[in-house]
C-alpha cells in the first residue's frame, strides 16, 4: 500500500489537537491558537531531545566507549543543542501577542503551569540534575507533588517522570564514568601507580598555572589605578591560585580523577586521540548553555507578558524562573575547568605524548 505525506505524518490527528480546553478550535482566538501551537511544538522538541540524550547516555555507559562512536554521540548532542535553540527562538512568536491579548485567555490555564511539562522534567532528570538543587514550586514536599493529579485528572505526567527517576544511569553519571577512565599522560586507572601519575600531572599543571597567574598579577599591580587597589588585586589573583589547588586536589578520588581528566583533555586537545573527547566536552558545555539561555529567555518572555504576577500554577512567576536559570546547573566542573586553562605555550609537556598518536591504545 502506498504511503502519502498526510498518512505518514498523521496530519488529520495532529491538526485536530489544537482545539483548546473546550474541544472546539472555532472558539479560539488566533492568539490562543498561537499559544497552543508553540507549546505543543516545544513538547515535540523535548521528545527529540530526550531520544538524543538517551542514545548519548547509552553510548557513554559502555565500557569501553568505542572511539568510532564518539562522532555519532557528538552529532546527537549537537542536534539536542539546536533543538533547544529552536525552542528558544519560538518565544519571539509568543511575543507577537500583546500582554492584554494574553490576559484575555490566561485564566483558562489556571491552575496549569509549564512546570508540569513532564518531558522537560525528564530532560533535567536524564541529564543528571540533583534533586537537592531543586527549588520549591509552591508548598509541595517534592517536585513530583506539582505533577500529582487532582480528582478526575490523569496521572500520566507523574507516571512518566517517576519512571524516568528509575532510569539510571543519568547522562552525567555515564559521562563522568567515561571521563574517569581517560588515560592521563598515558596512565589508566587500572595501571599500577596511576594515582601517582595523575598527581604528577596535577602538580605540574598547578605549578604552570601559578606561574601564569603570578605573571598576570605583576602586570595588574603595575597597572593599578590607585595604590589602594594593589592589595585587592593581589588578593584576587592569589585566590585564583588557591581555588585551582582546591579544585584539582579535591578529597574524593573519583571526583579528583574526573576533574583531572577534563582538564587534561581540554589542555592537550590537539593530540589525535583527544580530539573527539574534547569535541564531546565542548558540546556538553554548549548543551547546558543552550538550556540556560532557554530558561533565561523564557523568564524574559514571561516578564514581558505578565510582569511579576503570580504564575498560573501558583509559583512566584518570573522570580522562580530566574532562580532556576541561576541554580540548575548539571556540569559545573566542566565550566570551572575553563578558569584553569592555560595558553598553549604554558601547558606543561607530557612524558608519554606518543600514547595519544597510537590508534587503539
Amino acid at each position: 500500500m502506498a504511503t502519502n505525506y498526510s498518512d505518514y505524518l498523521k496530519l488529520p490527528r495532529l491538526l485536530g489537537l489544537q482545539d483548546g480546553i473546550d474541544g472546539d478550535e472555532r472558539k479560539l482566538t488566533s492568539d490562543e491558537l498561537l499559544f497552543i501551537v508553540v507549546h505543543q511544538a516545544d513538547e515535540l522538541w523535548f521528545k527529540l531531545i530526550l531520544r538524543e540524550l538517551e542514545q548519548a547516555r547509552d553510548l557513554f555507559a559502555r565500557d569501553p566507549v568505542p572511539e568510532t562512536g564518539l562522532a555519532a554521540g557528538a552529532r546527537g548532542l549537537r542536534r539536542a543543542i539546536r533543538a533547544f535553540e529552536l525552542a528558544t527562538e519560538q518565544f519571539a512568536l509568543i511575543e507577537t501577542m500583546t500582554p492584554r491579548d494574553f490576559l484575555d485567555f490566561r485564566d483558562k490555564l489556571l491552575p496549569a503551569s509549564g512546570f508540569q511539562s513532564p518531558q522537560f522534567r525528564e530532560v533535567e532528570i536524564l541529564l543528571g540534575l540533583d534533586d537537592a538543587q531543586r527549588l520549591p514550586f509552591g508548598s509541595e514536599k517534592s517536585f513530583l507533588d506539582a505533577l500529582a493529579p487532582r480528582p478526575g485528572e490523569s496521572d500520566w505526567a507523574r507516571t512518566r517522570v517517576t519512571a524516568r527517576l528509575r532510569d539510571r544511569p543519568s547522562f552525567r553519571e555515564s559521562l563522568e564514568r567515561w571521563l574517569a577512565r581517560t588515560p592521563i599522560d598515558g596512565s589508566v586507572p587500572s595501571a599500577a601507580g596511576d594515582d601517582k601519575a595523575v598527581a604528577r600531572f596535577v602538580d605540574a599543571f598547578l605549578a604552570a598555572h601559578e606561574r601564569e597567574v603570578r605573571v598576570g598579577l605583576a602586570a595588574a599591580k603595575a597597572q593599578a589605578l590607585q595604590p589602594a587597589d594593589v592589595p585587592l588585586v593581589e588578593e584576587r589573583y592569589l585566590a585564583e591560585i588557591e581555588a585551582a589547588r582546591a579544585f584539582l586536589r579535591v578529597a574524593d578520588p573519583v571526583r579528583r580523577r574526573v576533574r583531572a581528566a577534563t582538564l587534561f583533555i581540554e589542555s592537550y586537545r590537539e593530540l589525535p586521540l583527544l580530539a573527539w573527547p574534547r569535541e564531546v566536552l565542548d558540546l556538553v558545555v554548549a548543551l547546558e548553555q543552550a538550556i540556560l539561555v532557554w530558561r533565561q529567555r523564557h523568564a524574559r518572555m514571561v516578564e514581558r507578558m505578565i510582569g511579576r504576577r503570580i504564575g498560573t500554577g501558583g509559583s512566584s512567576g518570573v522570580d522562580y524562573l530566574d532562580a532556576t536559570a541561576q541554580r540548575y546547573r548539571v556540569f559545573p566542573d566542566m565550566w570551572s575547568v575553563r578558569t584553569l586553562l592555560l595558553r598553549k605555550a604554558a601547558v606543561p609537556p607530557l612524558a608519554n605524548e606518543r600514547f595519544y598518536f597510537e590508534i587503539g591504545s
